[in-house]
């Protein structure tokens, strides 16, 4: 799958519209993809809006999301890996499903919904070198999407 497919563009201009208050970045483990985007978006969204994440099966934080986003100044070495049921749903407005290969998780509550489908990071490569290239690559991305979100372009 080709992560730099631009139908996310629109999506992203029209939830900036939206001004959602609180935003939920959803995969499975919540150890990834969702916790890298939690990290970035708390440092890109304007104050008052609420970030979460979380997974339909909770595993734990991956040491190379940690490292990945500590290169570019954002520290989730706190972060936990949590479950659906940890999350407010009564202050999520908008969310971000994260999944690529693995069936995403359903939110039952109200909240207008996306999909930015990212590989894996986990999963890539056969060494951690391989892995952590996979991480910033999936880093990036979603530095480009939430700067979209949050930014002024």
């Amino acid at each position: 799958m080709n992560i730099h497919q631009e139908g996310w563009i629109a999506e992203a201009d029209h939830l900036r519209e939206r001004a959602p208050r609180g935003i939920l970045f959803l995969c499975v483990a919540n150890s990834a993809r969702s916790q890298m985007a939690e990290g970035i978006a708390r440092s890109l969204a304007p104050q008052g809006v609420e970030v979460f994440s979380a997974g339909s099966n909770p595993g734990v934080l991956n040491p190379l999301a940690v490292q990945a986003l500590a290169e570019i100044g954002i520290d989730i070495s706190g972060h936990r890996s949590k479950g659906i049921p940890e999350v407010p749903a009564d202050r999520v407005d908008a969310v971000i499903t994260l999944c690529a290969e693995e069936v995403c998780p359903a939110w039952l509550g109200r909240a207008h919904r996306l999909h930015w489908g990212l590989p894996d990071p986990a999963g890539a490569g056969d060494d951690d070198a391989a892995r952590l290239q996979a991480f910033r690559t999936v880093r990036d991305e979603l530095v480009r999407r939430l700067g979209r979100l949050f930014g002024d372009s």
